[in-house]
């Protein structure tokens, strides 16, 4: 039985980002030593969507290329308290399933952060 997922994001200044996952989004941590840090995260939930020509980081196998979205209930709220930590946002677009945005990590990076118009898998749990 697969107990949880483990999000990769690869950064070309981890100590920033990992400072803004801490001190700006809040997400809990725990250090694994030398200043390696884990996240929880809020509930999650994968959707599947073809593809054409993803990529791998690993030469010696494929992975899926993927796309990282953090939800909210609110998004305007949510860039609203982004600001307040100078931390930028792309405009919003709105889409077929709820508005999206980009926000741009302290390496120059992005995350998406999208309010759904869908229902949604949250609730569900993995088991």
């Amino acid at each position: 039985m697969i107990s949880g997922v483990h999000v990769l994001l690869y950064s070309t200044n981890p100590d920033a980002d990992r400072a803004f996952f801490r001190d700006v989004l809040n997400f809990p941590s725990i250090d694994i030593g030398h200043s390696w840090m884990i996240f929880g995260l809020p509930p999650a939930e994968a959707a599947v969507h073809p593809a054409d020509g993803a990529t791998s980081p690993s030469p010696d196998h494929h992975l899926m290329q993927s796309h990282v979205y953090l939800m909210c209930d609110d998004l305007q709220e949510v860039m609203a308290t982004l600001a307040t930590h100078k931390v930028a946002c792309t405009a919003v677009h709105e889409e077929r399933w709820g508005r999206r945005t980009t926000v741009t990590l302290p390496s120059g990076g992005g995350i998406g952060l999208y309010q759904p118009s869908h229902p949604t898998a949250l609730k569900l749990g993995g088991r």
